[in-house]
């Protein structure tokens, strides 16, 4: 095993009250790439400056190699004295470092280097501050947040830069599938203290509720075993006689260790404030267009929203999401076409930039509309302050500014807001920006089970994967032209619709540029074969990949009742690995066969016509 190029061990971080941080450990080899979970609020970013030598821990051990060089992705970077984009980046460069590297990552997320920092937008800035940091190809490289308004394209790339990347990486993020393809260990931040696993995100969620379930079983134990020495206390003879003062002492110690426990943060309780049911028709575009300075935006698209729809939108930065979003839900007139909104619609936004906020209001203010101190929640009246603990604030958090908060917590503030009020039609843009895990899985059983329409924005194709019922995204993603297709399904569906389609135009293109010779030269009924049918191995497999999905459904059902079992992973580590390992396996193969059967059922409607 390779010696540590940084190293935290027992740090203590206090900002008064309850400590931040206690007894939070972090240790970096060289290659490894660690994501860094826990709640909003755990203290992940603060960690990651002690570990950049930005925030002094109060105690503890820091240690960094003398040699090794660090970068950290800062959340709001500062770009005061910089005239271009490619003068900041530059500026991270170390002696020896190849200044190719900046003019490299900027054309690859898309910045020329000649921009003004000053004015540059959220995801303009996030770009600028990525090639900065990772240009020098640090030894170790600390990312916060990473993924935070870039789109899809370009997450896609940072993946593949990162996973070949030569620095040992440590990353905060909310997106699912960035972390499970990114990261081969996971350090867990919780209640002060930090856990290892060494294996990647993919493995964290079920391992944390292993350990989150044998610790509960220690608590109940524990307290078992309070009650039988109190019973000795009481009505023992030897302690009638004379005071064993060594159990008395261990009572004492096991009372303190029990009253001291401090539980996990419990789980976001909410659902949407049902409205009265909308129309069945909610929303039907004809034919809208919208261009701006002679750049098509939206082609002609034509679509009908119905009732309990949940549609995604994306698409690359400045393909024009939020303009066709606008366009659908009535805020911007189309420059030709009509939309027509359905009956008894009552709307609730989440917007991105989170612009409803003002800073100075308090929490209680915010969600009450200055109304006093309640509110109306599905018909029922509720004290502000029981509302606010449902989404994980303290009472005491009821005055506490906006602007003291963090973005996961505005996030959250937010969608306590939004929920609170009756709707029939959700409008989500980036909705998962800053929410922690936990937060995000609350988010995606609300939108799921919400009884109205939902329509939303995002880059993360996890969330798509779990909550769309169809994907709206550019024909062209590379360069949108304006055209936007709907597609079935989430966004694993909507490649995989695509794909098909690509490779049957490429089919379709071959055969077109056959010579006509050729044609004529081969045998009877030759140049037919095939053209109208499915040949006798795709009908095959198209008859035989239900039942074999069907099959893989049922394999892996079996290994996760088995993985439940929360002593298999303290009893035998080498089943609970192996049964992980053939569920990854079983999955991977799944995904494969129901991208193979979509291919196949695309063709066979194509033939049929």
């Amino acid at each position: 095993m390779a010696p540590p190029i940084l190293k935290l061990d027992d740090i203590f971080l206090s900002f008064g009250g309850a400590p931040l941080l206690a007894g939070a450990a972090l240790q970096v080899e060289p290659g490894d790439k660690i994501c860094l979970v826990g709640r909003n609020g755990s203290g992940k970013s603060t960690l990651l400056k002690i570990a950049a030598g930005l925030v002094e821990a109060q105690s503890g051990e820091v240690f960094r190699h003398p040699s090794s060089t660090v970068r950290y992705l800062e959340q709001a970077p500062d770009f005061a004295g910089y005239k271009t984009v490619a003068a900041y980046a530059e500026a991270g460069l170390g002696p020896g470092d190849d200044p190719y590297r900046v003019t490299y990552l900027l054309s690859h997320l898309g910045l020329t280097g000649e921009e003004d920092p000053n004015n540059l937008s959220g995801g303009e800035a996030r770009r600028a501050a990525l090639a900065r940091v990772m240009a020098p190809e640090p030894d170790i490289l600390l990312l916060d947040e990473p993924t935070n308004h870039l789109d899809l394209p370009t997450i896609e790339w940072l993946e593949g830069e990162l996973q070949k990347s030569r620095s040992a990486l440590v990353l905060i993020s909310h997106d699912r599938r960035f972390l499970e393809k990114v990261s081969t260990a996971t350090v867990w931040l919780d209640r002060g203290t930090s856990r290892r696993l060494d294996r990647g995100f993919a493995h964290f969620e079920a391992w944390r509720d292993q350990v989150l379930e044998a610790e509960e079983l220690e608590q109940h134990k524990l307290g078992k075993q309070i009650e039988r020495e109190e019973h000795w206390l009481r009505y023992g003879v030897t302690a009638r006689r004379k005071r064993n003062m060594r159990r008395l002492g261990e009572l004492q110690d096991m009372r303190s260790r029990y009253r001291g426990h401090k539980g996990a943060l419990g789980t976001v309780q909410a659902a949407a404030s049902d409205a009265q049911e909308s129309g069945k028709l909610v929303i039907e575009a004809d034919k809208i267009t919208k261009t701006y300075n002679e750049r098509t935006i939206v082609a002609p698209f034509s679509i009908r929203v119905h009732r309990g729809d949940c549609i995604g939108l994306v698409g690359p930065n400045g393909a024009g999401k939020t303009t066709l979003l606008k366009m659908l839900t009535g805020q911007l007139e189309p420059d030709s076409g009509t939309v027509k909104l359905g009956t008894n619609l009552e709307i609730a936004t989440l917007d991105q930039k989170r612009e409803e906020l003002n800073p100075e209001d308090t929490l209680a203010n915010y969600l009450t509309d200055g109304r006093g101190e309640n509110l109306l929640v599905n018909g029922e009246q509720r004290h502000v302050t029981g509302y606010m603990k449902e989404f994980l604030f303290q009472p005491e958090q009821a005055r506490t500014p906006i602007k003291n908060l963090s973005g996961g917590e505005r996030a959250r503030l937010m969608l306590a807001r939004i929920l609170s009020r009756p709707t029939n039609l959700l409008i989500l843009d980036e909705p998962t920006n800053d929410l922690d895990i936990e937060t995000l899985d609350l988010l995606q059983e609300i939108v799921s089970g919400f009884s109205g329409t939902v329509i939303l924005v995002s880059h993360d194709r996890d969330f798509l994967d779990r909550t769309v019922t169809s994907t709206i995204a550019p024909a062209n993603p590379e360069e949108p032209d304006g055209r936007w297709i709907e597609y079935a399904g989430g966004y694993s569906d909507m490649l995989a619709q695509r794909k098909g389609a690509i490779e049957e135009r490429k089919r379709a293109e071959k055969t077109a540029e056959k010579p006509k010779s050729a044609e004529a030269a081969s045998p009877a009924g030759e140049g037919s074969k095939g053209k109208g049918k499915l040949s006798y191995k795709q009908k095959f497999a198209l008859e035989n990949l239900p039942k074999e999905m069907a099959k893989a459904e049922a394999e892996i059902v079996a290994r996760e009742k088995k993985m439940a079992d929360p002593n298999l992973f303290s009893k035998d580590p080498a089943a609970f690995n192996r049964l992980a390992a053939e569920m990854e396996k079983l999955r991977e193969s799944l995904v494969s066969m129901e991208e193979e059967w979509l291919e196949l059922e695309m063709l066979r409607e194509e033939l049929e016509g």
